[in-house]
């Protein structure tokens, strides 16, 4: 809008208006706007202008910014009978005019994207997007329409019934009995656009060609925009089928709930979890030590009827064995010395929810047949008091032992176990589901980011193969302990995972004759041309890229300019 100032002021109308106006600069948009509406509205002539540039200004495609552009220019002009406009290739188009210069000849092509034709000036207009005819597609700086585009000059031409000129080659022009033509180009922030053209049955005046550039700046301002909201409009669309994607996949992750991982193993546990969890049944989930056998009972409660009543956890192998009865049913003041006032138990607290015992395999023997009247009769009574209270719970026990072998050696009663092992479900360890490393991996590095204010760091596929690599004796809370302590010394770097006894790559699978030497050794021209094998793998697979993520020195374990200075020891090139 601020153009349509500037012309005015160029084109010195309304001079003395505009010199005095309100409009100063810094002023808002719509200010200086509604200012050069009013001048333009008041003007005769300009209406038609006035009122085209609104109804351009609320479009919001391309194609319908056309259409109404021609519908309401022929409209108009009845003596109008083609309307087109060409658009520049974009992906032909060289930037050079918006470095401020021209374009090359050839460097482009303009196509047209509008037309509306009229047969006579009573006919309808008839408009079309799809033209073939021998104009259009044009070369910038070819013919006529070429050289408008090429120049960024506006061009009105006459009396072509008498001489064509470069317009000699359009058959419909003597057909239809065209005399005038005016065409120019559309630009924007000194790129050329598009070009439009009208052809007439009359000559066209001389003012024309001083309006028509005006105009032509203005409908290639709209373009422009109507080009961004439709890109808005574009990331929009696909922002949203990426977080429709996303949600599916948010979806499908939290069926595993806080379960991180995606391999075999997992999904059994979770479809056992799914069976199970809708039950009363008391579970016994098995596993060794850092499996996440907690998170398996939360997601049992959190998928239950009474997932909105309390999961209390009690660590069976954290209570001193005096103290078990009291810490399961609670006790009476003066039960015993230090009972200085009533205390409710785990099942009292757990009421109407469920009660997770972990490691029940150290509940002591004396105790687990008040713990089995429990589960069978759903009743107990505090320590030290008469009262038989009722016991509205769910038992989910988990355990690292073997609870068979406890039962053969005394320790665990078996009445108990078959009454906790209603339905048993086994965790795997870490090393066999070595596929959900990468994405516990990185679920740890963003809970450690968080939890210590680290700076994030980068997890590199070297990283990702040491730590897939490794046996993990401690399983998850181990790999959790490895990526907090990797974090903290990483300072935003690249993690580098300090694990017990190192963690080798395992050897390639290979024949028995290549893997073991004749003489039970390599030699050291053998050992140094494996290596050099080695590195023409790596170097193949990423495609000769050195540094950077997923890079030969990367996924080596080294630095760059080591990496760069074994390729030129060893007098290796990149193939041409």
């Amino acid at each position: 809008m601020i153009k349509i100032y500037m012309h005015w002021l160029f084109l010195g109308r309304n001079f003395e208006r505009a010199k005095n106006s309100p409009f100063k600069i810094g002023d808002s948009v719509t200010r200086s706007y509604k200012f050069i509406m009013e001048i333009l509205i008041e003007e005769g002539p300009t209406n038609f202008e006035s009122s085209l540039l609104l109804d351009l200004a609320n479009q919001r495609t391309v194609q319908e910014l056309l259409k109404t552009l021609i519908h309401r220019v022929m409209e108009r002009r009845p003596g109008v009978a083609r309307f087109r406009i060409w658009m520049v290739e974009k992906e032909t188009f060289n930037d050079d005019l918006s470095r401020g210069g021209s374009p090359q000849n050839g460097a482009g092509s303009l196509q047209v994207v509008a037309s509306g034709r009229r047969a006579d000036a009573e006919a309808p207009i008839e408009y079309s997007t799809v033209i073939e005819d021998a104009c259009a597609r044009v070369s910038l700086g070819d013919g006529w329409l070429g050289k408008i585009a090429l120049a960024g000059r506006q061009s009105v031409l006459k009396d072509l019934d008498q001489d064509p000129g470069e317009l000699a080659h359009i058959d419909w022009l003597k057909s239809e009995g065209l005399r005038g033509f005016n065409g120019g180009p559309m630009i924007y922030t000194g790129e050329v656009l598009g070009v439009g053209a009208l052809f007439s049955r009359t000559n066209f005046p001389e003012s024309a060609r001083i309006w028509s550039r005006v105009f032509a700046d203005h409908v290639a301002g709209f373009i422009a925009n109507v080009r961004a909201f439709e890109e808005i409009q574009r990331l929009k669309t696909q922002l949203e089928q990426q977080n429709a994607y996303l949600k599916e996949e948010v979806i499908e992750a939290k069926a595993f709930g806080d379960l991180v991982g995606q391999s075999a193993a997992l999904r059994q546990v979770v479809s056992q979890i799914d069976l199970v969890a809708p039950t009363e049944a008391s579970v016994l989930i098995q596993g060794e030590t850092g499996t996440g056998k907690e998170l398996v009972a939360h997601e049992i409660h959190r998928r239950s009827r009474r997932a909105q009543n309390p999961l209390i956890r009690v660590n069976c192998a954290s209570i001193p064995k005096d103290l078990f009865e009291s810490e399961f049913f609670g006790h009476a003041r003066g039960a015993f010395t230090g009972a200085v006032k009533d205390r409710a138990g785990r099942f009292e607290t757990a009421e109407g929810g469920t009660l997770f015992l972990d490691e029940i395999g150290e509940v002591p023997l004396d105790l687990q047949g008040k713990l089995l009247r429990v589960l069978q009769e759903k009743r107990y009574e505090r320590v030290g008091e008469d009262r038989t209270r009722h016991a509205d719970v769910r038992i989910i026990g988990a355990t690292n032992r073997d609870l068979k072998k406890e039962m053969s050696a005394g320790r665990f009663r078996e009445d108990l176990y078959y009454r906790l092992n209603v339905f048993p479900i086994q965790v795997a360890g870490l090393r066999d589901r070595r596929g959900d490393i990468p994405l516990l991996a990185r679920h740890f590095i963003d809970l450690s980011v968080k939890e210590l204010r680290c700076k994030e760091p980068r997890l590199t596929r070297a990283g990702i193969i040491k730590l897939e690599n490794y046996d993990w004796p401690g399983n998850i809370r181990e790999l959790r302990n490895v990526i907090e302590r990797a974090v903290i010394i990483a300072r935003g770097g690249p993690l580098d995972f300090d694990l017990p006894g190192g963690a080798s790559s395992p050897a390639p699978a290979a024949s028995s004759e290549s893997a073991t030497p004749a003489l039970g050794f390599f030699t050291e021209t053998e050992m140094q041309q494996r290596e050099r094998e080695n590195l023409i793998n790596v170097l193949q697979k990423t495609g000769w890229k050195i540094k950077g993520a997923d890079g030969a020195a990367e996924l080596l374990g080294v630095k760059p300019t080591t990496l760069l200075s074994r390729i030129n020891k060893m007098g290796l090139t990149r193939p041409g």
